[in-house]
């Protein structure tokens, strides 16, 4: 199978909305010209093609720049990343992913594209390597066939009473972020003794990657999870499936992200994609047609009542560095891996 999928987005795009206006609000004049020249712009991204490709012909119609987009997880993306790094080649222009704040620093280009003094003050690093393009919200996911309302735990102790889903509890094998808020919100010894009863308890099955996670819920595989991203569950909800998510404390609070290589092969390019990521058209669309939660506060979010929802919990944001994130991995393997 193959890690990476190259799309042309002029060719595989398709559903998108009439094209831009030249004057959209997130052209950057003083960039444009020399961005045509460039004449493409190359995009490593985890986002699933099914929402990137329609987002990304925007751009292509308001600039006529053309859209290389490579999708692939995470992990190996900074792998592909770091080769390249190392053999000298300077393939992508723009990251756009939830771990963009992993990229060392010498890849990373220090920019402040306009629009990002628009966006939440969180999703905004105070090195200006990253900016937070979309919120995510982990809260567990479940299938409405399945679980009746009157069924749902009110609080992750309540998932220990629920002996009919020993088995059958999905978790993704990467969640050690939210594992690390969870630990935060009870304390490192309750949460990890919580964790630990869950396991021995209810024996949650470790699956590979959230948006696979969200369609094997929403299909009945699986009745429910520990944690979900909330856009996924709203994108397959928009499409009829049976599925929502329940709010629980904590709900863990993380960005996906866009930065820049600093040694982007379309640098001109690069940075009119980043801010177009932020800007208002950009935000608006991907709320309506793939539930992303957009960072701007001047964009509606999808569902209407998400922002009250959450704030309704407590609400911890944790995205780790690179060291951290081997750190917890581990022990979130210690946990939740089979043995």
């Amino acid at each position: 199978m193959k890690r990476f999928i190259l799309f042309t987005v002029a060719a595989l795009a398709s559903g998108a909305a009439h094209a831009q206006s030249p004057q959209a609000s997130w052209i950057m004049p003083e960039l444009l010209a020399g961005a045509k020249a460039e004449g493409q712009v190359t995009i490593y991204s985890s986002t699933n093609e099914q929402e990137a490709l329609p987002l990304w012909k925007l751009y292509e119609d308001a600039t006529g720049i053309k859209v290389n987009y490579v999708r692939g997880a995470e992990s190996p993306l900074h792998s592909k990343i770091a080769i390249e790094a190392r053999t000298g080649q300077h393939s992508w222009d723009v990251h756009n992913a939830g771990t963009v704040n992993m990229i060392p620093e010498n890849l990373a280009l220090q920019f402040e594209p306009p629009n990002a003094k628009d966006i939440m003050p969180e999703a905004r690093d105070p090195n200006k390597r990253w900016y937070g393009v979309y919120a995510g919200y982990s809260v567990p996911q479940y299938n409405t066939n399945l679980v009746k309302p009157d069924e749902l735990p009110k609080t992750f102790e309540d998932f220990l009473t629920h002996k009919e889903w020993v088995g059958k509890i999905a978790i993704e094998g990467t969640d050690r972020e939210w594992m690390d808020a969870l630990l935060k919100h009870y304390g490192r010894d309750k949460g990890l003794k919580l964790l630990r009863d869950i396991q021995a308890t209810l024996k949650p099955v470790v699956l590979d990657g959230h948006f696979a996670m969200a369609r094997q819920i929403a299909a009945g595989e699986y009745p429910i999870a520990l944690m979900n991203y909330s856009m996924l569950t709203t994108n397959l909800k928009q499409q009829g499936a049976p599925t929502d998510y329940v709010v629980l404390d904590p709900v863990h609070l993380w960005f996906g992200m866009v930065g820049v290589n600093k040694n982007a092969p379309h640098p001109k390019a690069a940075m009119l994609a980043a801010n177009f990521l932020l800007s208002r058209e950009a935000q608006e669309f991907a709320a309506k047609t793939g539930g992303r939660v957009p960072t701007r506060l001047d964009v509606e979010s999808n569902p209407k009542d998400l922002r009250q929802r959450m704030s309704e919990k407590k609400i911890i944001f944790e995205q780790h560095s690179a060291e951290q994130s081997k750190v917890s991995q581990k022990l979130f393997d210690e946990i939740f891996k089979p043995r």
